[in-house]
């Protein structure tokens, strides 16, 4: 759902945007756009991801991190309008988190792209999370992108080769894999019912 602005706003002005709710937003095309809620299930799978990979992260000494919607990633939409979206869940190196503690939790455009980000699918977002952000995406560079998808109940790992992704889907009790994290031993079933 797009909010009434008068106007398009530059990335700057979204980095500071207010409205005095804890509405969150991304910003489309200039336009900010409400992120909805979510469902508890939608919570429970960003949260159950953000965990495991957590714990990979720790089990295997990597300096790395994993947030669940808090980081906003500039994307090159094509547009003269910018875009900025928020991952459900983000995995990036540890050094570049802390590049972020001191200003807005935004990596733009001339700065690495994270590791691998996570949509976890709504029925408002999937058009989004399985086109727009499937190619911008891969334009950015991001060589692992999950679209977990409780509504036709699959999870589809995207690997970035040579600037496109081909799409691994994986359903019921299959074993995910991941080139982000090899050693991950998690099916399709399991993070599909995080929570339950």
């Amino acid at each position: 759902m797009t909010i009434a602005t008068t106007k398009r706003i530059a990335i700057e002005e979204y980095l500071t945007y207010n409205d005095g709710t804890d509405t969150r937003y991304e910003l489309v095309d200039g336009e900010l756009v409400r992120m909805s809620l979510g469902t508890g299930e939608h919570g429970d799978i960003s949260e159950f991801l953000n965990d495991r990979f957590k714990a990979e992260i720790r089990r295997l000494g990597l300096a790395w991190v994993a947030k669940d919607m808090k980081i906003a990633i500039q994307s090159p939409r094509g547009t003269r309008w910018e875009t900025a979206r928020i991952p459900d869940v983000v995995v990036l190196p540890l050094a570049q988190w802390n590049g972020l503690k001191k200003r807005e939790s935004l990596i733009p455009l001339n700065e690495p792209p994270p590791l691998l980000v996570v949509e976890v699918v709504s029925p408002s977002t999937v058009t989004v999370d399985y086109r727009a952000k499937h190619s911008e995406y891969a334009v950015l560079d991001i060589p692992e992108y999950w679209i977990v998808d409780p509504i036709d109940l699959k999870v589809t790992v995207c690997i970035l080769k040579d600037g496109a992704y081909n799409n691994v889907i994986f359903i019921g009790d299959l074993t995910i894999v991941s080139p982000t994290f090899p050693e991950l031993e998690l099916t399709a079933i399991e993070v599909l019912n995080a929570g339950t």
